[in-house]
């Protein structure tokens, strides 16, 4: 089986909502990274969505054994590779992440969220683009 890396800057971080359920056991290594994008808070849905541009878009990459991971977390994202690109939430996609101090790694896959959806669920733009959960007491 070959491995597979998946760069994630959402509920599926590690400490995220996402991460333990989808994530937590399967992961063989996770280190921080970016990769290029602009990042949206969306309040209304709870989560954040990231589309192309030229800003660093904050996250992890999570190294996994095998493949399998990715049909899991496609329905996670309402990503369905056979469908309109503009029907899916988010799209799958191979980008190029890079560490702290610049090193690339290629073959990283990201999901990348329809842009009239994050415009039609009022995204607001993160500057720094790192995510934060809200968290309500």
């Amino acid at each position: 089986m070959t491995t597979v890396s998946v760069f994630v800057y959402g509920t599926l971080k590690p400490g995220a909502a996402n991460f333990d359920c989808y994530c937590g056991t399967e992961v063989a290594s996770i280190y921080r990274a970016y990769i290029y994008g602009e990042l949206y808070d969306l309040p209304s849905l709870g989560y954040p969505g990231a589309i192309h541009g030229a800003s660093k878009v904050q996250g992890f990459v999570l190294r996994f054994p095998n493949s399998k991971i990715l049909a899991q977390l496609d329905v996670l994202e309402d990503y369905e590779p056979h469908r309109d690109p503009a029907a899916n939430d988010y799209n799958r996609e191979a980008v190029v992440a890079y560490t702290a101090d610049r090193v690339a790694e290629a073959e990283v896959w990201a999901y990348f969220m329809n842009p009239d959806l994050v415009s039609r669920c009022g995204g607001i733009r993160i500057a720094d683009g790192w995510w934060e959960p809200l968290v309500t007491s």
